[in-house]
């Protein structure tokens, strides 16, 4: 089989454990390779996650390695077959980078999500109305079609929403993301009245900075924190004019203190949605 496209998240995540059992051990590449009738340089392309691992290969690792205990070895196969395991988004996989398949990978495989905007709303709260707009305003060099394939790429995502086992979301919106006039009134109003909608899932909690409050932890920039079942780590998330960025715990737990920090300063979920309910009676006067 070919080598994957990119080096996503997921295999780096494997790959950096098993390179750090295989030091452990005090074994370099060519004792591992030897043990597998491997090349070296293949044994180096699973640790790097240039490679997906096939499950022989981790079992004898772990063998090796000496990773008896069922539970570890369990994690050990889970993150093996998250590695291999295709989802929807892999269909646009041509149109969108790597880490942005990062990104909804991790959203689809999280227990939790939280998070802070300023600028424009969560895509996983948008309508189609205002992620087109958004979505043209950025790609602004992308013709109709193409624009197309990204909204739908962007509605895609929210089915976690009405998944059997959905996560928990928790937001924190600036009132400047409530007030800018994406798409005009109409539109603004229209995707305040959504959000309001959204509000009421049990699994969603939508929080509203004030202005009043003024300078405030966040005031960096939009972030996610997404919070993962066992046998991965906690991820911090934020874009850069470069690309985005992925931090893993415990260097995340900055963006958990920034998280709660701000979220001392916000309305009550209640308030924050009468709070959107009157802006968005506000634009539609």
């Amino acid at each position: 089989m070919a080598a994957a496209k990119w080096v996503t998240l997921r295999s780096q995540w494997l790959g950096q454990q098993l390179r750090e059992l295989r030091e452990a051990n005090g074994l370099i590449l060519k004792d591992a390779a030897e043990y597998l009738q491997r090349d070296p340089a293949t044994v180096s392309r699973f640790e790097t996650g240039g490679y997906p691992i096939r499950r022989p290969d981790l079992l004898a690792l772990l063998d090796l390695y000496g990773v008896a205990d069922p539970r570890r070895r369990e994690e050990f196969i889970r993150l093996s077959q998250e590695v291999w395991k295709k989802g929807w988004w892999d269909g646009y996989a041509g149109e969108v980078t790597g880490s942005l398949v990062d990104f909804v990978w991790l959203e689809s495989r999280s227990r939790e999500i939280r998070g802070f905007d300023g600028m424009t709303l969560p895509g996983l709260f948008q309508t189609p109305r205002y992620a087109r707009v958004v979505i043209s305003t950025v790609g602004d060099d992308a013709d109709e079609a193409q624009i197309d394939r990204w909204v739908r790429f962007r509605m895609g995502r929210q089915k976690i929403l009405d998944g059997d086992n959905p996560p928990r979301v928790m937001s924190i919106i600036d009132e400047a993301v409530l007030r800018r006039e994406v798409g005009g009134r109409e539109c603004q109003a229209e995707q305040l009245c959504h959000l309001a909608d959204q509000a009421a899932r049990p699994n969603v909690e939508i929080r509203v900075l004030p202005f009043s409050v003024g300078v405030h932890a966040s005031a960096a920039g939009a972030f996610r924190i997404f919070t993962l079942g066992d046998g991965f780590p906690g991820v911090g998330y934020v874009e850069t004019p470069k690309g985005a960025i992925y931090v893993e715990s415990p260097d995340s737990e900055s963006f958990v203190k920034m998280y709660e920090e701000t979220l001392k300063l916000t309305l009550s979920p209640e308030k924050s949605v009468e709070f959107i309910i009157a802006i968005a009676e506000e634009l539609s006067r």
